[in-house]
């Protein structure tokens, strides 16, 4: 698969943890009044947010001429679950701090 075929969902995992699973998570810690979650609890609900869009994820399944986009999507996907689980999704993390900091 050339690198073009490729690049919007390489942008939408790289903003997707952060914009969404991130956001969503500190709404919900904010509405909950937990002003401290640990960094697990944060990624936790971050990665539960996140794989709320397994059905976009899913999307190009079962049409034969998105095999490759498909089998890319997963291996992206779950790389960034990891990424985001092990505390090396950068953006995430920061997001975490500025809660914390400020929540």
């Amino acid at each position: 698969m050339r690198n073009d075929e490729r690049f919007e969902i390489e942008r939408a995992f790289d903003l997707l943890p952060h914009v969404v699973g991130s956001s969503w998570a500190v709404i919900w810690f904010r509405l909950n009044k937990i002003k401290k979650p640990t960094r697990e609890e944060y990624r936790n609900k971050v990665l539960e947010y996140l794989k709320m869009m397994e059905p976009i994820f899913e999307s190009y399944q079962g049409d034969e001429g998105f095999l490759e986009i498909v089998k890319y999507i997963h291996t992206r996907k779950q790389e960034e679950y990891e990424k985001i689980m092990s505390g090396l999704n950068k953006e995430v993390e920061k997001r975490y701090l500025r809660y914390i900091d400020y929540g």
